[in-house]
């Protein structure tokens, strides 16, 4: 039995979400049950509300905005807690097809690909602006050159994830999953690829920047962070390197003059060149201690696994344990704490 959940972020999306769960797929080739989840983050309006009376299966709401990635993140746990083998994320303006979600969940289904996303065809989609699409090409060719992934649309958050794809992925940044996730994704070799997919044009302003410059910088922080945390010493160990480097030629330039007999009127290449490769010696020294940092992490994120799947299995003995009547009592639980 494969069950798949789809899940929909959402921001006081109550006037679009009935369209796009109109769109959604009932039926799935080679998936046996198909469920739906909302993630409330935060909306001021009835987004709960419709949602509930459009009966979603899961409803998970933030009683405050906490961002899209800490929704994607609640989302995922979510659908995972409720036995998902397939974990669709997509968006709740309309942007995306829904019955393209048979095409990305299909290399999923078929074994072929751990994460499958939505390639939007950004060089020439025609409701992305000339501007836009030149930042959405560089973006993608950035993130691909440092996941190792030949993946064209990065940022593209329309896509499929099987779930232990989904177990091994552990969100930590504030804005956007999107980049974070495919470096995770291809430094922990697992399998992506990408399907061209259909796009709409936008029915409002983006609400997860207030500009493209803003975009641009809180994009950049989150892949430079996300890159470090999983290649810290190459990243420190380059720093460190150039900086001793650079100051290497100050130091020689000293030695030059001072075996030419005229090294007092230059101790101050001397000085600087001993700064920087006392720095680059530190910044080194830093790279390898967080290496052993970024080693402790694998091994934390190794156990979170076993014990995530632990959790699970002790789940499915206790439900099968349990009379029909106790399923539908916790059931209510699990909705109450909703």
């Amino acid at each position: 039995m494969t069950k798949l959940i789809i899940q929909i972020p959402c921001l006081n999306e109550a006037e679009v979400l009935p369209e796009t769960l109109a769109k959604l797929p009932r039926v799935l080739e080679g998936i046996d049950t198909i469920e739906y989840c909302i993630i409330d983050d935060g909306s001021a309006d009835d987004t709960s509300g419709v949602a509930r009376r459009w009966g979603v299966h899961h409803i998970v709401r933030h009683r405050c905005n906490r961002g899209l990635a800490d929704a994607f993140r609640s989302g995922l746990e979510k659908c995972l807690a409720e036995g998902a083998d397939i974990v669709v994320n997509t968006d709740a303006d309309g942007q995306y097809e829904g019955a393209d979600i048979a095409r990305i969940v299909a290399p999923v289904v078929a074994g072929e690909a751990d994460i499958c996303i939505g390639d939007r065809s950004v060089g020439h989609n025609a409701h992305f602006g000339r501007g836009k699409r030149l930042l959405q090409r560089l973006g993608s060719y950035v993130v691909r050159t440092l996941s190792a992934t030949d993946i064209t649309d990065a940022v593209s958050g329309f896509r499929a994830i099987s779930r232990e794809a989904a177990q091994r992925i552990n969100i930590t940044t504030e804005f956007s999953y999107t980049t974070d996730m495919l470096i995770q994704a291809g430094r922990k070799r697992l399998a992506i690829t990408s399907v061209p997919i259909r796009t709409h044009a936008a029915t409002r302003p983006s609400r997860l920047f207030t500009s493209i410059p803003s975009f641009i910088q809180q994009t950049g922080v989150t892949i430079l962070r996300a890159y470090t945390t999983f290649n810290a010493l190459r990243v420190f160990a380059g720093l460190g390197l150039m900086a001793i480097l650079i100051g290497l030629f100050p130091i020689g330039r000293f030695l030059w003059f001072f075996a030419n007999g005229d090294g007092g009127g230059h101790v101050q290449s001397l000085v600087i060149g001993g700064a920087l490769f006392t720095v680059g010696v530190l910044v080194t020294t830093l790279g390898i201690l967080a290496d052993l940092i970024a080693t402790n992490r694998k091994l934390l994120e190794a156990s979170l696994l076993k014990l995530r799947q632990l959790e699970e299995r002790l789940d499915a003995a206790k439900a099968s344990t349990l009379p029909d009547d106790a399923h539908e009592h916790l059931f209510e639980r699990q909705e109450a704490t909703q």
